[in-house]
């Protein structure tokens, strides 16, 4: 059954609460009893340690875990998976791709977290988070470079399958015919709008190895024909022009707001009069009381902004109609949009 509310895929944080949490449900994943408590409504606990790769102690150790965690409950018949977590592993890529993201960059948080508060630049030379998000091996021609690119594109392009949903629900595409993406990735967001409205055709610009990983991503989806790559630098150069709508889609915060202004001034130049520039992006973050799943967002506070400064800069560039929408997901998100007179 597919999910019918777009932000439901928000149930999965629920079980990635605490560092042990997590951790269990990872090895649960890993040693597939999951995949075997869901192909059944209950198992015994017998049933279930044949085959398992482990002993009966620490069998009975990751479900204890598992049933502290909601994800595992007692039955009749033996052990199952709860309801509530049933309706979570219809997100199972964004379950695992969060375990994965929060395990690689958690040290940065153990060890360097000190550094990230106090000393900035020491913490992004150090932090294995910036080393994931190398920008520069996507400008390279090697295995390793392709390789080291894909990695963080996984992660990039799952969060993006979940989010663009939710753009989509607060901005109709349906009036634009010509999209441009800047920063697009692996071509996900532009996925998502060319599925929901068939008269869109998208043009993703990024870095080159970007752009080929995501030639592949979406060639073999029907509206990868509608959908096209062009290689560059967003920052120095052109960006295809004659477009109806320019979007950025949490681009923005990787730069600081001296080049943010010069993307938008670029993004505008892109644009047709009467166009739409998009940004969707985090806002700063919400600390409240966050869980295992926000720690790489945690690492990224100083990256995300405030929407005033794009507000500012739009309004400088005489866009008409601008106009801010806050979306409360896991962080709070925000939705600009305006108009080119």
């Amino acid at each position: 059954m597919e999910p019918t509310d777009e932000r439901e895929y928000l149930c999965v944080d629920g079980f990635l609460t605490t560092l042990i949490d997590a951790r269990a449900l990872k090895t649960a994943f890993e040693l597939r009893v999951i995949d075997r408590l869901a192909a059944h409504e209950a198992m015994a606990v017998a049933d279930l340690a044949t085959g398992f790769p482990g002993d009966g102690r620490g069998l009975r150790l990751l479900l204890d875990l598992l049933r502290t965690n909601r994800v595992v409950e007692e039955r009749p018949r033996g052990v199952a998976l709860s309801e509530d977590f049933r309706r979570a592993l219809r997100f199972r890529d964004l379950l695992e791709t969060k375990l994965e993201y929060a395990a690689l960059v958690l040290p940065d948080f153990t060890d360097l977290f000190t550094a990230a508060i106090r000393d900035p630049e020491t913490f992004r030379r150090q932090a294995r988070t910036f080393r994931l998000f190398s920008y520069d091996r996507a400008l390279g021609a090697s295995a390793e470079d392709y390789e080291a690119t894909r990695r963080w594109m996984r992660i990039t392009t799952c969060l993006t399958k979940y989010e663009a949903g939710v753009c989509l629900q607060h901005h109709d595409f349906g009036g634009h015919e010509r999209v441009l993406d800047v920063g697009g990735n692996s071509g996900e967001f532009a996925l998502r709008i060319c599925r929901r409205y068939p008269a869109v055709t998208a043009t993703v610009f990024d870095l080159p190895v970007v752009c080929d990983i995501g030639r592949a991503h979406v060639e073999r989806e029907p509206e990868g024909a509608r959908i096209d790559f062009v290689r560059g630098n967003a920052l120095t150069d052109p960006l295809p022009g004659g477009r109806d709508l320019v979007s950025f889609k949490s681009m923005l915060h990787d730069w600081p707001e001296r080049d943010a202004r010069r993307l938008l001034v670029r993004a505008s130049e892109a644009l047709k009069p009467g166009g739409t520039l998009l940004i969707f992006e985090r806002g700063p973050v919400a600390t409240g009381a966050p869980s295992y799943a926000m720690i790489p967002l945690l690492l990224f506070f100083r990256s995300f902004r405030s929407p005033a400064a794009y507000v500012d800069q739009l309004g400088a560039l005489g866009f008409r109609g601008v106009d801010v929408r806050w979306i409360d997901l896991e962080t709070p998100f925000f939705l600009v949009t305006g108009t080119k007179p």
